[in-house]
């Protein structure tokens, strides 16, 4: 499967997001912060992530859909041990 640069803009700037907020995460942490100001931005960043990793799997999925597995090159198993990961 591969993954089409233009449908991947969303994911690359979800993706952009969560960087910035893992650099967000790493200045509390050096500056002290409150343990409850760390965790909201780890999670917000977690949840960026597993939203992009979803995306992504979800764009193969259509290419199954639209012109099925083989045409796609997806390999249905490899597809569901991916989406897995992420649950």
């Amino acid at each position: 499967m591969q993954l089409d640069p233009e449908e991947m803009t969303s994911v690359i700037h979800r993706l952009r997001r969560a960087q910035g907020q893992i650099g967000g995460v790493l200045k509390l942490l050096e500056s002290g912060a409150d343990c409850a100001d760390v965790v909201t931005q780890l999670s917000a960043a977690s949840k960026a992530l597993d939203r992009a990793g979803f995306a992504i799997i979800a764009s193969g999925l259509e290419q199954c859909i639209t012109r099925g597995d083989e045409a796609a090159g997806v390999d249905r198993a490899k597809l569901q041990k991916l989406f897995l990961s992420l649950a």
